[in-house]
């Protein structure tokens, strides 16, 4: 048999670790003769634009390379499948594709919306009778999906923004002037990542001195009162944002949305600068910390990439074990030592789902975090890998432009 692996959604600085560990995982395994790369996610399979990867991933040295690597090598796609009762087009061009090329396991590497890709898929197949096994293995840097405890690509993407932040700390403190310094983080719904942001405090740092997440009860006009209460107290004041904060005046929103009907969201940052000179008058810049977020693999967690592998690998176990239509999902069983378990789950729980900041761990005033998050991020962003350099910068594994085409 042959096995696909494709990849979907916004880039992950460890989303290639669950490739990698699902292609590696597929080297040592008998029975599985070829492994494909799907091109942008289930577009190539639509599209039956497949690569065989052991062409492009030839050695150890690759594998590692690839695993520091960010993004999707395989490219990504935001592409939503119609109910195939209504549309079933699609779906007969992928099982086309799948039987073509001889391919009775699909891993498909993704977070909310592509579990709603692995739900329906499986779905079909097993009403048609197709001999395939579907599989969900989680990413994304929300750490939105439900059932798992966190998601591959959160770690690192929390690593770099509590580390920006602490160096943004540096910076603002360094006059006599008084100011504000807000800094936009993403979370469209849920405020994990700007969340946490409060490790720095763990080095000492009081900042953020306030953190404003979409599960709090926003308003401005608390917002400046919070800003003048803390302002008495800390000269460079600086304020951790989520984008998805609902604001008095949403006029910056532009209203577009993506293919799952997700809102495009930024400005929330620029917004808050805006007010906050207008009333106090004082030195104040914000800062949007945009994709950096989720691909500066130069900073990258190695728990992060580490779990990521694993979960790809067992991936890769449960389809050959004949499971279908589930989602990888990590079990925490302790902070300290910090210890996970990998599980299955059906797609069912996971597809087209969010997972909320816990209210409990806000503090009451809705300003900032407590010290049960703090115990639920730290291990999540422990340990450094020792990134293969060139020139002073760190390498990439590359496929060709044109291959991915």
């Amino acid at each position: 048999m042959n096995i696909a692996i494709a990849q979907s959604g916004g880039p992950t600085c460890a989303i290639n670790s669950s490739l990698v560990g699902a292609f590696s995982e597929a080297l040592k395994t008998p029975g599985i003769d070829a492994v494909f790369g799907s091109i942008n996610g289930i577009e190539g399979i639509i599209k039956n634009n497949l690569i065989d990867l052991k062409n492009f991933i030839r050695t150890n040295d690759d594998m590692e390379l690839l695993k520091q690597t960010p993004s999707t090598v395989l490219g990504s796609c935001r592409y939503k499948l119609p109910d195939p009762d209504t549309d079933s087009t699609v779906y007969e061009q992928i099982m086309n594709c799948l039987r073509k090329h001889d391919i009775h396991a699909l891993l498909y590497i993704g977070g909310n919306d592509s579990m709603d890709t692995v739900l329906k898929l499986s779905d079909y197949a097993q009403k048609h009778n197709e001999d395939v096994r579907i599989i969900g293995i989680p990413k994304t840097i929300d750490n939105d999906l439900c059932v798992t405890d966190h998601t591959p690509g959160f770690g690192s993407a929390a690593k770099y923004v509590a580390t920006t932040v602490q160096e943004i700390v540096c910076d603002s403190s360094v006059y006599s002037v008084e100011s504000v310094t807000i800094i936009e983080i993403m979370g469209r719904h849920a405020g994990w990542l700007t969340a946490s942001t409060c490790v720095i405090r763990t080095n000492g740092v009081s900042a953020p001195h306030l953190i404003y997440l979409p599960e709090g009860n926003f308003s401005t006009a608390q917002f400046i009162e919070d800003v003048k209460r803390e302002q008495a107290k800390h000269k460079a004041l600086v304020i951790a944002v989520s984008e998805g904060i609902e604001l008095d005046d949403d006029s910056c929103r532009s209203g577009m949305v993506d293919n799952f009907g997700h809102k495009y969201l930024s400005g929330v940052g620029k917004q808050l600068e805006n007010l906050v000179r207008d009333k106090f008058g004082c030195k104040v810049r914000s800062i949007e910390l945009n994709v950096m977020q989720r691909c500066s693999s130069h900073i990258c967690s190695k728990t992060d990439i580490d779990e990521a592998f694993e979960i790809g690998a067992a991936g890769v176990r449960a389809a050959l074990a004949g499971e279908t239509g589930k989602t990888m999902v990590f079990k925490r069983i302790s902070d300290v030592p910090y210890i996970i378990d990998i599980v299955s789950v059906p797609a069912s729980e996971t597809a087209n789902k969010e997972k909320m900041f816990p209210k409990e761990w806000i503090t009451p005033d809705g300003t900032n975090v407590n010290d049960n998050a703090l115990r639920y991020f730290l291990p999540l962003i422990q340990g450094e890998n020792v990134l293969r350099m060139r020139n002073g910068m760190p390498e990439h594994f590359k496929i060709k432009e044109e291959v991915l085409k």
